[in-house]
Parts: structure tokens; C-alpha cells; sequence
């Protein structure tokens, strides 16, 4: 069975995953590993070795690529925690694994490949709507792109999603590509043009079967790259 690693929250004291992306990683047909918080790059390359994909869930605000200021009403940043998961991203990089991040997971990954984050996008970018229930924001359409993988596992270049988020992609990281946008312009997808690496702003975990796609897509694409070692 594939193996795929999720990694968690943390509060302080103790390391936490909402139930619901263990149960996406199930549905999906793999097995889910939550992984330790650590700031060892030999603990973090050791899993990624042992592993077959990898999951950073949604989180706090990001300061990493950060473009102005983070407002008042943002989870505050959790330095411990951003430090270990970026040690898991670049060491399931450097093996060349799949990769699925959920919005702060998205804009982390995007980050750490060189690109940058608006601290507020709804006052940052120009048309921006609220993104954050904080707000007052309430699910939204987004807008595939037709060639993009998202498209494909989706069947359709248009979704009704989930939106949680504060902070959004301002400029992208190396190697990614732009599959889906909302209405306003804001960044909703990202995604390498392999597939290996997929970006969702929206919560997946939280859509039941429309969501479950993108973790069979990364179960499917931890199965090739299983497949090709052998």
C-alpha cells in the first residue's frame, strides 16, 4: 500500500490533524503517516525516503516569500512548526516525490520555490474579494484552466469551493504553473506541468467526494513514482 505523510498542527504542547485528511488518504486508497515535528534535515530525509507522497495540510500565516503586512485578524505565524514542514517540502523535493499542499501547504510550497505571498490579498490585490468566513466570504466558483492536470482529475474547468484564507500566491515559484483562479483574479491552483506537484487554496478534505480526486491524484502519482523504483 502506498504510504503517504501528512504533516500536523501544533499548539505549544501537542502535534494535531483534523480527522478529516486521515480519512481523505484513506478513501484515497493509501495509508497516512503523520509525521513528528522536527528540525533534523536527516530525520526529514529519512521519511521522505521511506515515504511515497507527501500532504502539508492547511495552517497559520506564512512569513516565508511574505509581501507587506499580516493583518490583525490572520492566525498568528508558528515558526516551529513552518520550520519543520519546509525541512519535510525541500527533502520530498530533493527525492522527487508528490507533493500536495493545502492552502498554507499551497502557498509554503510556493514559497519555498522561489515565490511570493501577499500578506492580505483581499487589501493587497486590486478586485479582491473577501476569502476568509473571518470576512464574511462564502463559497465561490473558481475558473480551471482546460489543459491543466486539475482540470483532468476533475473533469471540468469549473468548481463551487470552499474558502478559509487570508493571505493568497502573489507571484509564482519556480517549476509551477497558474490551474485555477477565482472570479476576482485570486490564485486558487497551482500545479507542476508533470503533475508531481499540486497547490489548492480551497480545503479539499472538507468537500467530500469532489474533493477526493486530488488525493487519489496523489496516491496515483505516488504509485508511478513507487513503480519506477522498483
Amino acid at each position: 500500500m502506498v504510504r503517504i505523510a501528512l504533516t500536523t498542527a501544533f499548539d505549544g504542547e501537542r502535534q494535531q490533524l483534523a480527522l478529516a485528511y486521515v480519512t481523505a488518504i484513506e478513501a484515497a486508497g493509501a495509508l497516512p503517516v503523520l509525521l513528528p515535528l522536527t528540525q533534523s534535515e536527516a530525520v526529514t530525509r529519512h521519511f521522505a525516503q521511506l515515504l511515497d507522497g507527501l500532504v502539508i495540510p492547511g495552517g497559520p500565516a506564512l512569513t516565508d516569500g511574505l509581501v507587506g503586512e499580516l493583518p490583525d485578524d490572520l492566525e498568528p505565524p508558528q515558526p516551529l512548526r513552518t520550520a519543520s514542514d519546509r525541512l519535510y517540502l525541500q527533502a520530498f523535493l530533493e527525492q522527487g516525490k508528490p507533493i500536495l499542499g493545502i492552502c498554507y501547504g499551497m502557498q509554503l510550497l510556493n514559497a519555498v520555490l522561489g515565490g511570493t505571498l501577499y500578506a492580505d490579498v483581499q487589501r493587497q490585490l486590486q478586485g479582491a474579494q473577501a476569502h476568509s468566513p473571518r470576512r464574511g466570504a462564502q463559497k465561490h466558483p473558481i475558473e480551471i484552466t482546460p489543459t491543466s492536470h486539475l482540470a483532468h482529475l476533475l473533469n471540468g474547468t469549473s468548481m463551487i469551493v470552499n474558502t478559509r484564507h487570508l493571505q493568497a500566491i502573489a507571484t509564482l515559484g519556480r517549476g509551477l504553473r497558474i490551474s485555477a483562479r477565482a472570479p476576482d483574479g485570486v490564485i486558487e491552483a497551482i500545479e507542476s506541468p508533470d503533475g508531481r506537484l499540486l497547490g489548492v487554496q480551497f480545503h479539499p478534505e472538507r468537500m467530500g467526494p469532489e474533493g477526493l480526486p486530488l488525493f487519489r491524484h496523489l496516491v496515483i502519482q505516488a504509485k508511478k513514482f513507487s513503480n519506477s523504483r522498483t
